[in-house]
């Protein structure tokens, strides 16, 4: 999906471009996801599995950007990935009133207005598509992030116990959030 760049002032003075992925960025974006798997827990990708290939990155990126149902931004700071974002639309009569949000920052970057700036984004798009709501899945604990999404106005809407594992073999809570939409 299309997507214009867009600058934004971060709270230290230094400024975020927020644009599309693009197949020039497979390689910044697999070092970006070894990164933000080995700090922290909560993102659901481990450095226990294979990280993508160039080639498999790259195919991905494409994927995404030709298609009509995502919308993946990335957020660069000084030519470095900082974090990345995506909206899923669903395609089905159904449930095409729904939309899911996934969001991840590299830790120095956390407290800048990154992640605030990234949905602010996604749930533009969602509202201009007539989306009614918007959902999202995060580690009960992870206070940071649900704080930001409580802010963004999404709710609790749901806990599955003992859903993710973490790399030290103990479960935790996933809660799943949901925003209504203005629209």
């Amino acid at each position: 999906m299309n997507f214009t760049a867009k600058e934004v002032l971060l709270r230290d003075g230094r400024t975020c471009i927020l644009r599309a992925p693009r197949a020039e960025d497979a390689g910044a974006l697999i070092d970006y996801l070894k990164t933000i798997a080995g700090e922290s827990e909560y993102i659901l990708w481990t450095s226990l599995e294979p990280f993508p290939t160039m080639e498999q990155e790259i195919s991905y990126i494409e994927r995404l950007v030709q298609s009509p149902q995502d919308l993946c931004l990335v957020a660069e700071v000084e030519g470095e990935i900082a974090g990345n974002c995506q909206i899923n639309f669903q395609g089905k009569w159904k449930v095409a009133h729904r939309s899911s949000i996934a969001i991840a920052l590299k830790k120095k970057f956390w407290g800048l207005g990154i992640g605030t700036a990234l949905l602010g984004e996604l749930l533009a798009e969602a509202e201009r598509r007539g989306v009614r709501q918007t959902e999202l899945d995060v580690v009960a604990e992870n206070v940071r992030a649900r704080a930001l999404y409580e802010k963004m106005g999404f709710r609790v809407v749901a806990t599955l116990p003992d859903a993710i594992r973490f790399t030290d073999g103990t479960f935790h809570d996933e809660i799943r959030m949901m925003r209504l939409n203005r629209i």
